[in-house]
């Protein structure tokens, strides 16, 4: 059967079992002279690929294209799961390009491990896009925790800890570092209310503001001095003895 018309429907149960099989042999062993992983599971995924870029490219609506990526990433699973146990470093688009959309739809916990595999391999990004895979990991996690502490829901803090590890030793413009340090301080903050602390929020200040200083160290125009100014009088009122009660 052709590989379009495959992919014309859902991946049959035979199909899975057969991919998480065989994309760890493939990602093991199966690689070209150029060092790009080859084989019969990861071509039929990389035509699966070719056929879902399509479809999102003639998508305009941002909210459509997350809606369209949530719907067909779970297909990708088992070849993942496959080849993330067996991978030995090969270039692997397939596994870059699921690892950006899990970026794009907010599923952090779901992007590290690919996160990490391709930062420990060194994969490179694919053409269209001009940043280092480093750079591209720190920098769009960031912003996608920025838009969920304007949201009202934080990004869990272990997840942004596991992202600034990974990217620690990374090379990268200041101007993105400074985002992922904005970030995490800003999240620490969201656990919190700095316009009227208590007590027991000191830590989160303490450890939230050095964060801070540092994003705008890297970047001076990166709009966290009104937060560094709220942050550092919020620990100081946590300071300030409380009134006596006068004297009944």
């Amino acid at each position: 059967m052709a590989g379009g018309a495959v992919m014309n429907r859902r991946l049959s149960p035979a199909q899975r079992h057969f991919i998480r099989v065989t994309a760890s042999q493939t990602a093991a062993a199966a690689q070209d002279e150029h060092g790009e992983v080859t084989g019969s599971a990861y071509e039929l995924m990389l035509a699966k690929l070719t056929q879902d870029r399509a479809r999102l490219k003639a998508i305009q609506s941002v909210e459509t294209k997350i809606a369209v990526k949530r719907e067909i990433l779970p297909e990708y699973a088992d070849y993942v799961a496959g080849a993330l146990v067996g991978g030995k470093g090969g270039q692997d688009e397939v596994l870059t390009r699921v690892m950006l959309w899990r970026i794009d739809i907010g599923d952090i916990a779901g992007a590290l491990p690919l996160a990490s595999y391709v930062l420990r391999y060194q994969l490179v990004l694919p053409d269209s896009f001009n940043r280092t895979m480093g750079c591209l990991i720190a920098e769009e996690i960031a912003e996608q925790a920025l838009v969920a502490v304007a949201a009202g829901t934080p990004m869990a803090l272990e997840l942004l800890a596991s992202t600034a590890e990974l990217t620690t030793e990374q090379d990268m413009p200041d101007e993105a570092r400074a985002k992922l340090e904005k970030a995490i301080g800003r999240t620490m903050l969201a656990q919190i209310n700095p316009d009227a602390p208590a007590s027991t929020d000191k830590t989160w200040l303490e450890q939230a503001i050095p964060h801070l200083h540092r994003a705008l160290t890297l970047h001076d125009k990166c709009g966290v001095k009104t937060e560094i100014d709220r942050a550092e009088r919020a620990l100081k009122k946590i300071a300030e003895p409380a009134p006596l009660a006068p004297a009944g």
